[in-house]
């Protein structure tokens, strides 16, 4: 590997670690580098950005727990639920990534990164629209909102499908569970902080589980995973900073906007 390419991939890691803690999108760069970058096999690509989450999300569970997102009966209970069925589908998403040529892999890359695009772009809609609305005077009090701003969102099933849903292409394509987990939670009324909070301690898990079936199969590139791990853990603890001392409205809308291109990059790819 060139020195340039390497200053490159650490360049993309830092970056995205700064957005796993602030946005939770943000790993799924290293993956789609990994991928677009690197002569990797599709499991080579899933299993070294897996190994590099498992950092990812140990910081930034303690990161949050320390700030005070992760405290909580609720929030404990939520993050556990959310966790444990997520290792269900991170096993099976391993297990189908070995199915998988490039080209197919390189395709449901790309569909993920314009779905999670245009999933935060809706999202971020919807928001301004509510606020909108508030601000003109034709919403009013919503009922049950007090409660929901101190609640986790879905309930116990809910988040069990979530943990599932998000495991399972989080497995499969190695993008880790933030990218996913936060704007489902967030839709589904979890508080932003506390849902970036509850992706990092499911991503312990995701990650770990989908870089043991991967290591199994002996197609991690340790070197790799090291060059692009540690620039990302830096990230990881900057952006948690970031989180808590700067509005993060336009770098959402920023970052949804360059998921869409790159997603259809890859698709047209």
């Amino acid at each position: 590997m060139s020195l340039g390419l390497a200053a490159v991939l650490v360049g993309i890691a830092l970056v995205g670690g700064v957005c796993i803690t602030t946005i939770g999108p943000g790993g799924i760069f290293v993956t789609i580098a990994l991928f677009h970058l690197l002569d990797l096999s599709p499991g080579g690509v899933a299993g070294t950005a897996s190994v590099t989450f498992v950092a990812t999300g140990l910081l930034g569970s303690m990161a949050y727990l320390r700030s005070g997102e992760l405290r909580g009966r609720a929030v404990t209970r939520a993050a556990m639920v959310l966790s444990g069925a997520s290792v269900v589908g991170a096993f099976s998403g391993a297990w189908l990534n070995t199915r998988l040529d490039a080209s197919t892999f390189g395709a449901l890359l790309g569909a993920f990164v314009a779905g999670t695009g245009a999933l935060i772009l809706w999202r971020e809609w919807r928001a301004r629209q509510r606020a909108r609305g508030r601000a003109d005077g034709r919403l009013g009090i919503i009922p049950g909102a007090v409660a929901a701003s101190t609640s986790v969102g879905p309930g116990t099933l809910g988040m069990a499908l979530v943990g599932v849903g998000v495991g399972l292409p989080a497995g499969l394509l190695g993008v880790g569970g933030p990218v996913l987990a936060v704007p489902v939670l967030v839709m589904l009324g979890t508080p932003m902080l506390v849902a970036v909070g509850l992706a990092q301690v499911q991503s312990i898990f995701i990650s770990a589980f989908a870089a043991l079936g991967y290591g199994m199969q002996g197609v991690i590139d340790w070197g790799v995973a090291l060059l692009v791990g540690i620039p990302l853990v830096v990230g990881t603890a900057a952006g948690w900073w970031l989180a808590h001392r700067i509005p993060v409205a336009r770098l959402k809308l920023g970052l949804a906007l360059v998921l869409v291109g790159i997603g259809l990059y890859l698709l047209a790819g």
